[in-house]
């Protein structure tokens, strides 16, 4: 490579936000430009409902019209007026490969709808050894079938503190998961982002202290905006707007752990994330009791018309 190449090289990695060399600690994102949204439902909201759930084929329900597959869970997206739809790694039929992913991806693409992400189920919090190096080659084979699946996220988990274990030693066995992950889903053209899901990043200081310390432009937080079980949610979701690549919205919030749920206000939300520029999907993903079926239409239109 001819040395004005290499200027040329570094100048369009700069104009992306990314090192051309060494990558330095993640920093909160710079946005041009206003806040946009795009409304995603998650496939976690019907998950009672999938034929597979994580290897195994669950009841079918008493309505065969309810039973759900990856395919048919893009159509329900897109008649329910949705800009994208996110599949989670568990509704898969085992042995999914590449070529039902790219199958799937054409399907969407002909019903007008995106696939914003998928999500696998992880922990990087186990020691250094054979056990984290299984979990780190899950996460890398469900980025290729992310990219396969022609979007650009995949949620990830940190885990819980290993019983016995140093909760230093958890966050630095995570922070090099994410770092060997983000090296590959950097070539995979797909960005991480980690969920605030308890463990090691129940709060807003827990999670953004793993990330910030992550070397990988391709790495954020998937904020969902019901799992912080603190006095003030909403202080900890606006803490972390700025690191955001995913916003998973939830209808409900619960201020301690195991305490009593209430209903979220999705206004305060949106405002939150207008106020900190964040640009990107705002998925649905529903896990209160009444039936998804005739709850989640009315909640995708109420988060609509805010995000409009």
């Amino acid at each position: 490579m001819t040395r004005h190449a290499t200027a040329s090289r570094r100048t369009f990695l700069a104009g992306l936000g990314l090192a051309a060399g060494s990558a330095l600690a993640i920093e909160p994102i710079t946005r041009q430009g206003g806040p946009r949204f795009r409304l995603g439902l998650a496939a976690y909201s019907f998950r009672q409902f999938f034929q597979w759930n994580r290897g195994k084929e669950q009841p079918a329900p008493a309505d065969p019209a309810r039973r759900l597959t990856p395919e048919s869970f893009v159509d329900l997206a897109a008649d329910l007026g949705c800009d994208a739809a996110e599949l989670t790694s568990y509704f898969f039929p085992p042995g999914a490969d590449a070529e039902a992913m790219r199958a799937l991806r054409r399907k969407a693409f002909l019903r007008g709808i995106a696939i914003s992400g998928s999500a696998v189920g992880n922990s990087f919090t186990k020691p250094q050894g054979p056990g984290l190096d299984a979990e780190i080659e899950s996460v890398k084979g469900w980025i290729d079938k992310t990219a396969a699946l022609g979007a650009a996220h995949l949620r990830v988990f940190a885990g819980a503190l290993p019983a016995g274990g140093a909760l230093d030693d958890a966050r630095r066995s995570c922070i090099a998961a994410l770092e060997a992950c983000g090296e590959h889903a950097g070539r995979a053209g797909v960005m991480l982002g980690l969920e605030n899901h308890g463990g090691i990043v129940a709060t807003a200081d827990n999670l953004l202290e793993v990330v910030r310390a992550v070397k990988s432009p391709w790495v954020g937080v998937n904020l969902d905006t019901g799992n912080f079980h603190v006095a003030d949610p909403y202080a900890e979701i606006a803490r972390c707007v700025p690191y955001a690549v995913n916003v998973q919205y939830k209808g409900e919030i619960q201020r301690a752990e195991g305490g009593p749920k209430e209903p979220a206000d999705p206004a305060r939300v949106v405002k939150i994330l207008r106020d900190g520029g964040y640009q990107g999907y705002v998925a649905v993903e529903y896990e209160m009791a009444a039936d998804p079926f005739t709850a989640v239409p009315g909640q995708l239109r109420q988060l609509r018309d805010l995000l409009a």
